[in-house]
Order: C-alpha cells, then sequence, then structure tokens
C-alpha cells in the first residue's frame, strides 16, 4: 500500500490549459491531490496536439505536465456541459482556471458566484497581464515584453528566447504556492479565498537580480551572452575539446582555482584580488583563463577543479543531465504503469523530497475523457 500523500482528500476543479495551470496542479497531484482535468470534446488541451515529438498518438508535451488527473470532456457551451461544470466545482476544495479574464464569470463559474455556495473555495485564476486586462498570454510573448528577452542572448541586438517555456513554469509554481498558502490560511479559519498569478508579474519577479538592479540602482540590464553581471568569472570557457563552466561566487573558490590551474600568482594580482574588480577587469581576466584552459580537456579540469573545491562542470546536453541526475542517485526519472497494465511510461520525476509524505505516481497522463 502506498503512502499517503500530503494533499490525500484534496479536490481540484482543474480548468487550466497549456502549461503553466497544468504544471500546477501536476505538482499538486504528485502531493496527493485528486485532479479532474475539465478538457475540450474531440480537440482536448491544446497541448495534445503539440508534436513532435510523439509517444503513440500523444505529443510528450501534454504527457510531460498531466500525471495523475483524471479527465472529463465537457462542453462547457452546453446547458448540459454547465450543469456538469458546476457539479463538479461544488465538491472541489481547489479550482484553478487560466481563461481571459471574464470568461467564467461568464459562464457562471467565477469566484464571486462559486464563493456564494462554498465559501471555502480556493479559487486560482492565472493569466498573461492581470485579471483587469483581457490579453492573451503566451510563454514567448510574455518573454519579449516582460524584459527577459532583452537580458537574454549573446548581445543587444540579438535578442533570444529562453530554450523551455520558463515563464510558464514559474508561473506554475507560484500559482501552486499561493494555493497551498490559501489553504493553510482555510485550515485555521474556514474561509477560502481568490489566488491570482499572472505570467508577467510571475516573470518580473523572477528575474530577480535583474530586476532589482533596475528598480533598486537605476541599472537597465543588458545581454551578456554566458557571462553573469556582478560576478567574475562565471561563465562558459573553451577548453580542448569541448566548453567548460566556470561558477567562481567567491574569493576563496578564485584562489582555489588559480592554484589548481598552476597561475596561483592570478589571486594576488590587484586586478582580480577581489569580485568587484575581476567584474571590472573582466576581459583580462577570461583571456588569462582561455589560454590556460585550452591546454587539457573539459573532463580533465572537473576532475582537477571540482577536487579543489572550485564550482564548475561541462556543458551537458539534456540526456548528459539525466544521466549526471542518475549517477548521483537523485532518481530524476519515474515509471508508471497505465490502469489496465498494458504499457509502462517514464516520467521526469518531481523535484520535491518529502521524507513523511513523499510524491506518488499513481497513473499516466489521461486520455482525453477517459473518466
Amino acid at each position: 500500500m502506498s503512502t499517503p500523500g500530503a494533499l490525500d482528500g484534496l479536490v481540484i476543479a482543474d480548468f487550466g490549459r497549456v502549461l503553466a495551470g497544468p504544471y500546477a496542479t501536476m505538482l499538486l497531484a504528485d502531493l496527493g491531490a485528486e485532479v479532474v482535468k475539465i478538457e475540450r470534446p474531440e480537440s482536448g488541451d491544446d497541448t495534445r496536439s503539440w508534436g513532435p515529438p510523439w509517444v503513440g498518438d500523444e505529443s510528450t508535451y501534454f504527457l510531460g505536465v498531466n500525471r495523475n488527473k483524471s479527465s472529463r470532456a465537457i462542453d462547457l457551451r452546453t446547458d448540459e456541459g454547465l450543469a456538469a461544470a458546476r457539479e463538479l466545482v461544488a465538491r472541489a476544495d481547489v479550482v484553478v482556471e487560466n481563461f481571459l479574464p471574464g470568461t467564467m464569470e461568464r459562464l457562471g463559474l467565477g469566484y464571486e458566484q462559486v464563493a456564494k455556495d462554498s465559501p471555502g473555495i480556493v479559487y486560482c485564476s492565472i493569466t498573461g497581464f492581470g485579471g483587469g486586462n483581457a490579453l492573451p498570454g503566451y510563454d514567448l510573448l510574455i518573454q519579449a515584453v516582460g524584459g527577459l528577452m532583452s537580458v537574454t542572448g549573446p548581445d543587444e541586438h540579438t535578442p533570444t528566447k529562453v530554450g523551455v517555456a520558463m515563464v510558464d513554469i514559474v508561473t506554475g509554481m507560484h500559482a501552486a504556492l499561493g494555493i497551498l498558502a490559501a489553504l493553510r490560511h482555510r485550515d485555521r479559519t474556514g474561509t477560502g479565498q481568490r489566488v491570482e498569478v499572472n505570467l508577467l508579474s510571475s516573470l518580473l519577479s523572477a528575474l530577480s537580480n535583474q530586476t532589482a538592479g533596475y528598480v533598486g540602482a537605476g541599472v537597465v540590464p543588458k545581454p551578456m551572452g554566458n557571462r553573469h553581471p556582478s560576478i567574475a568569472p562565471y561563465q562558459l570557457f573553451d577548453t580542448a575539446d569541448r566548453p567548460l563552466v566556470l561558477a567562481v561566487g567567491n574569493d576563496k573558490q578564485f584562489a582555489s582555482l588559480c592554484r589548481a590551474l598552476e597561475i596561483p600568482e592570478l589571486s594576488s594580482d590587484e586586478r582580480f584580488a577581489t569580485n568587484s574588480a575581476r567584474v571590472a577587469h573582466r576581459d583580462e581576466l577570461v583571456r588569462i583563463l582561455d589560454e590556460r584552459l585550452a591546454a587539457d580537456t573539459a573532463d580533465s579540469w572537473f576532475d582537477a577543479l571540482t577536487a579543489a573545491g572550485v564550482p564548475c562542470g561541462p556543458l551537458n546536453d539534456i540526456a548528459d543531465a539525466i544521466a549526471l541526475a542518475e549517477r548521483l542517485g537523485l532518481d530524476p526519472t519515474v515509471e508508471i504503469a497505465d490502469p489496465h497494465g498494458e504499457e509502462v511510461s517514464r516520467h521526469v520525476a518531481n523535484p520535491i523530497r518529502l521524507s513523511e509524505t513523499p510524491p506518488t505516481y499513481r497513473s499516466s497522463p489521461p486520455g482525453l475523457g477517459e473518466h
């Protein structure tokens, strides 16, 4: 018998689509919540068709964020469908939706409407630009207008998106956190509340030191490729065979790096003795390190520098990264058998580790309307 999850008994009516909402509800489902995914008949969630890659006739995009859920195909344009949706919402503890602002209200399923009969409901709305702005929000769009692309890429003439829908993922994590906070409040008071997150605000928060630099000091950051605006050396370097990252975060680590590279005098050079000095003389430092690192391979430097306590690592692709996590005993993937026991699917594991109520993997992503 499996260990009960931390959120066992919690019912979530999931009207979320694409990525931010489904990622949030999958995290909660892994922790034991019962998530009922409401989808359009025939087509379902948009991501069901977002392939390749495919596993059978399902896109890996959809499969990656919808495990541990059941699926109900409900046409919200019909009276019958709305009645079914209202019945589900009435027994739910949490509602998650990411329609355009005003859509759920027009359907009679808005927060104020639901809370009249269910005052303990935790109702999470995910939007692109906030509930007062009926603008569609997609990750790429928010990366552009939210400033992420302006600090990503080799230079300011080549704005570049991040290689994954990171804004959606960050927003999904914020949504899950907000839901848990609201549930904690309900545990104490019996009263639910509305939780609102949006893609733009989530990105501005996640930009962290970059937005803090502007808000606090008026500095508008520019892209620096693989360099860091406030730390050096903290970037990608070429070696004799493939790139290697050095992530030297303090003066002690820099001294260890210099000894391991057999250039110990560099750490006492006034141009490089402190982090702020290294940032000011970054180009000179990079030239010296480039020349030294070119003398050996990335793996050789990784062994030598790691032994010296210097944070570093070779540039991995995703296959390499999964293999690394496996070598480190992190169990990065899990296998889930389908309800009929006919197939086993492989998934990326939930990264949260709980000693008493760990994540569980009860079912593969559902077929459209399967339940």
